[in-house]
Parts: C-alpha cells; sequence; structure tokens
C-alpha cells in the first residue's frame, strides 16, 4: 500500500481495511460476552473467569518479539492474511470446547492471532493516511470498532437464544472467513525494506520512543478488560435485562464523538483530548458501580465511549507519531505489548477481587460494584504516568509539527 500524497482519509487502500477491521470486530464482539458466559456455564469461578477472559494475552504477548521483525521482513497483506487463519482455527476451536480447559486452549489460540492482528491492521490503515491527518483517520478508523460494539454483543446474546454457543462460535468464525477473502482486494504493498540487518534486536520488538504511551494504555487498558469481562454478569446480578445495550450505547457514543475528537488533536495536539478522557473514564466506573437499572448502564456506557473510547485512538496515535514511518510496526506493536499486559493481568485482579469479596459475605451484586469501584485507580495512574511524562513529549509534537509530518 502506497503512501498516501493528498489529503483525503477515505483513499481505496483505506476503505479496504477499514471494512475489514469492521468485520473482524463485529465477529471479535458477538462472542467478547459470551466467553465469560460460556466459562460460567462449564462451572467456572470468577477467578477462573478472569484467568479463561485474559488467557489469550499470554499467546498475544508470547509472540510479540516476531511482529516487529515480520513486520520489517514480509508484506504486510501476507501477515494479516495468515493471521486471520489462526484466528479462523481458534473459532473453530470455541465451537468444539467441552470444558474449561477445551475454553481455555481455544483462548491461547486466539491470542497467536491477536498477536499479530492489531500491530498489522493499524499499521496498514497509518500508511493509507495522509500524516496531517493522522489523528483524525486513526479515530475513524477505530469507528470500525466501534460499530462493531454497537451491535456485535447483542447480536451474539441473541444468537446465543436461537443456535447455542457452538452455533454463534461458527458464525463468528464465517465472518473471519469474509475477512480473509478481502485481504486480497488489498493493493499489493512493496517488500519491506530491511534498514537494519537481519539480526535479532530488542529495538525490533520495540520502539523506545513508544514506551510511555504503551504504559499509559496498560493501565487504561485495564480499567476496560473489566467491564468485557464482567458487565454481563453484573447486569444478571442486579437484574437487568438487555446488558448487551451498554456496548450500544458506547459505541453510539463513539461514533459522534471520536471524528470530533481526532479534528481536535489534529489541532490542538493530542493531550487536549487524552486528559479530559481520563477523567470521564473514570466517572464511568462510579456509575457502573452504582448502577442498578439499564439507564444508569446506558449512562456509563456513553461516559466510557467519552473517556476510553478517546483515549484510545489517541494514544495509538501518539505511538504512531512517536516514529518514522517505517518503524509504525514496531511501533504498534509496542502499543498493544501494553495492551495484551492489560488483558492478562486485570481480569485476574478483578475477578480476585470479586472471588475475595464473596469470601467475606458480601453478595454477589455488591461484589462486582465494590470491584468497579476499585477500577478507578489504574485510570488515575495512567493519568499521573501521563501528566508526568506524556504532556513533555506531546508538547514538543505541538511545538514541532514538521516532526509529525515527517513522521
Amino acid at each position: 500500500m502506497s503512501a498516501v500524497n493528498n489529503q483525503r482519509i477515505w483513499s481505496t487502500g483505506f476503505t479496504i481495511i477499514f471494512v475489514i477491521n469492521v468485520i473482524i470486530n463485529f465477529a471479535q464482539y458477538m462472542m467478547i460476552t459470551l466467553v465469560p458466559k460460556f466459562a460460567e456455564s462449564l462451572g467456572a469461578s470468577a477467578v477462573v473467569i478472569g484467568v479463561v477472559t485474559g488467557t489469550f494475552a499470554i499467546t498475544a504477548l508470547a509472540v510479540r518479539p516476531l511482529v516487529g521483525p515480520a513486520t520489517l521482513r514480509l508484506r504486510s497483506q501476507w501477515l494479516l492474511a495468515g493471521t486471520l487463519l489462526i484466528l479462523m482455527t481458534a473459532f473453530i476451536l470455541y465451537s468444539s470446547a467441552s470444558s474449561v480447559m477445551g475454553l481455555f486452549m481455544a483462548r491461547l489460540l486466539h491470542g497467536t492471532g491477536m498477536g499479530f492482528l492489531a500491530p498489522v491492521t493499524l499499521s496498514l490503515a497509518s500508511q493509507a493516511l495522509p500524516a496531517e491527518r493522522m489523528a483524525q483517520g486513526i479515530g475513524v478508523f477505530s469507528l470500525g470498532q466501534a460499530v462493531a460494539t454497537a451491535v456485535g454483543p447483542s447480536t451474539g446474546l441473541w444468537l446465543l437464544g436461537v443456535v447455542g454457543y457452538r452455533g454463534t462460535f461458527l458464525t463468528s468464525g464465517g465472518l473471519i472467513v469474509i475477512a480473509f477473502l478481502m485481504t486480497w482486494a488489498l493493493s499489493p504493498a512493496p517488500p519491506p525494506t530491511r534498514t537494519g540487518g537481519t539480526s535479532f534486536s530488542w529495538r525490533s520488538v520495540i520502539a523506545p520512543e513508544a514506551v510511555v504511551p504503551a504504559i499509559v494504555i496498560f493501565f487504561l487498558a485495564g480499567a476496560y478488560s473489566g467491564i468485557n469481562a464482567f458487565i454481563v454478569l453484573l447486569g444478571e446480578s442486579v437484574g437487568v435485562a438487555d446488558i448487551g445495550m451498554f456496548f450500544t450505547a458506547y459505541a453510539l457514543a463513539i461514533v459522534i464523538s471520536r471524528p470530533l475528537a481526532g479534528r481536535i488533536s489534529d489541532r490542538h495536539g493530542l493531550a487536549v483530548v487524552i486528559v479530559p478522557g481520563m477523567a470521564v473514564f473514570g466517572l464511568a466506573f462510579v456509575v457502573v458501580s452504582q448502577a442498578h437499572s439499564l439507564a444508569m448502564f446506558l449512562v456509563a456506557g456513553v461516559l466510557s465511549a467519552l473517556g476510553y473510547g478517546i483515549c484510545q485512538p489517541a494514544v495509538q496515535t501518539w505511538c504512531l507519531i512517536s516514529v518514522e514511518p517505517a518503524r509504525r510496526g514496531i511501533a504498534s506493536n509496542t502499543n498493544y505489548i501494553g495492551v495484551d499486559l492489560a488483558y492478562l493481568v486485570m481480569p485476574v485482579v478483578a475477578g480476585a477481587i470479586v472471588s475475595w469479596l464473596r469470601d467475606a459475605g458480601a453478595s454477589v451484586a455488591s461484589s462486582y460494584q465494590i470491584m468497579y469501584l476499585s477500577l478507578i485507580v489504574p485510570v488515575a495512574i495512567g493519568m499521573a504516568v501521563f501528566l508526568v511524562y506524556g504532556r513533555r513529549s506531546l508538547s514538543h509534537q505541538i511545538n514541532n509539527p514538521n516532526d509529525r509530518r515527517s513522521s
């Protein structure tokens, strides 16, 4: 995919990778709320549910040392096609799992695919965008996830009642097949330029310039992982039906707010949206911890979108503009190392909090509510890291706009 020489966001290449991203995320979000329920139906405790939910991060992290070098040596389309083949296999394993161990194995393979998927698609999107509209373009690209979030969880829960777990997982796998076929519509990319030789180096895995934003996203994604892992179970514990609407409210708010936030970031700098976004994200957990009605969950979903939903692409953009174009795959990989660690650690910690509270005599509902209130802590730590270390980096980008364009 060649570099973009004009100011259009919706080039042919960007449009194709955007649609692929929508399909993949729709498949993911159809099943994301089902994994905790499936684990519970197999007899898993809250801690085990947290372990199963975060398990995919183990192999996602394990393959990270391969992702950066692979982006420097292989065509992005080939990487994307191979990754989708792995995900197809994982979804087949989900459909055939009959025990927690079987579900665990499917999650491990799922993580292998996810270890490559996000950095490769994000890198492809960035290659198709003009540098001057990078923040807005990445925000638009991430709307694919928002669109999937709006309808995926509810669709998955609906399909569960119609065709069961096996049929729903296979349907998600079928969507991955469609995305796989679409990869061949991407324009052939030239072979990557190997500027650093063929020897392995930690700099081919981690971009030092992107470490601080990766630390920030670790804490933010860690807090958000608690929503993915337990929001359905919390809703059921307080007697709220149609809890999948939480994700719909989240997605609709993102569709409205994220393009605007991207334009503001391109004009005034990323810090202008990151700091308020973190504050609103923390408020979302206060609302979740007090939610006893669908309306309150919908408010929490909107606040999450205005918080994490805006911060996530802003931090991703921060990672991408911190390096030269040839190393964006490595910067993206660095970003997702932070995300993987978050999804590995925080669901287990959150599940442990719930189990400890339950053992102490708290009700199921109050255990989940207290756990969600405690997730304000990683959000606060992420904000502290940004204020101490991140603002200086972004201030440099604002004061030296040519750096961003050259990167």
